[in-house]
């Protein structure tokens, strides 16, 4: 209790300078003390908030922004693994066309019955030096058949309903004198997979 009286002894003074003053001016200083107060609440306890606030909003934005990158990034994934699936199917479906060299025999054998069985006469049948490319080579073979114009162009029917591909360039025709035939010369252009064996290690011994 004693230290409560020495408190108010000392402010004393002041209540009584108060006292004298007008109620005006009292008025005055007590909405300054409260605004001062309010001041420094607002200053120490409200305003740190604030920042607090404006500092979570920046960073609320920054997540909000990696986010819609996220969504483009895995639209674009998507996209692109449906692409990779497109050529991969593309790819199988091109090595399917592409024979491996065991399969070759049978395919110029294939091209050889196409023509003989629509009538045509074959005067030469001669695959020609593998030309290399990428992964395939082209084997050209130089054909000359002897036949009319219709059986003619059932060959090349056929050999384009061939599973395998095989082009048809160069066709030059010469009509035989006194007769229907012509004779066709052409180049079929067939093509190979080309698988290479790794080459093997220096160090390494046969088996």
């Amino acid at each position: 209790m004693k230290k409560i009286k020495i408190s108010l002894e000392l402010f004393s003074p002041v209540f009584k300078k108060i006292e004298k003053i007008s109620k005006k001016q009292r008025m005055l200083i007590y909405c300054g003390t409260i605004t001062l107060l309010i001041g420094a609440f607002v200053y120490f306890c409200c305003l740190p908030k604030y920042k607090t606030i404006d500092k979570l909003n920046q960073n609320y934005d920054k997540i909000e922004q990696q986010l819609a990158l996220a969504k483009i990034n895995a639209m674009q994934l998507v996209k692109f693994r449906n692409n990779m699936e497109k050529a991969e199917k593309d790819y199988r479906l091109v090595m399917k066309a592409l024979p491996e060299k065991q399969e070759i025999p049978a395919l110029l054998a294939g091209i050889s019955q196409a023509g003989q069985a629509v009538g045509l006469e074959f005067l030469l049948f001669q695959p020609q030096a593998e030309i290399k490319k990428d992964f395939y080579a082209e084997i050209p073979v130089s054909i000359h058949v002897a036949g009319n114009y219709h059986n003619v162009g059932l060959f090349f029917d056929k050999v384009a309903s061939l599973p395998r591909i095989v082009n048809i360039e160069g066709i030059n025709m010469t009509p035989l004198k006194g007769s229907d035939e012509l004779i066709t010369s052409c180049s079929a252009v067939t093509y190979k997979f080309i698988d290479e064996a790794l080459p093997e290690k220096s160090g390494e011994k046969k088996k």
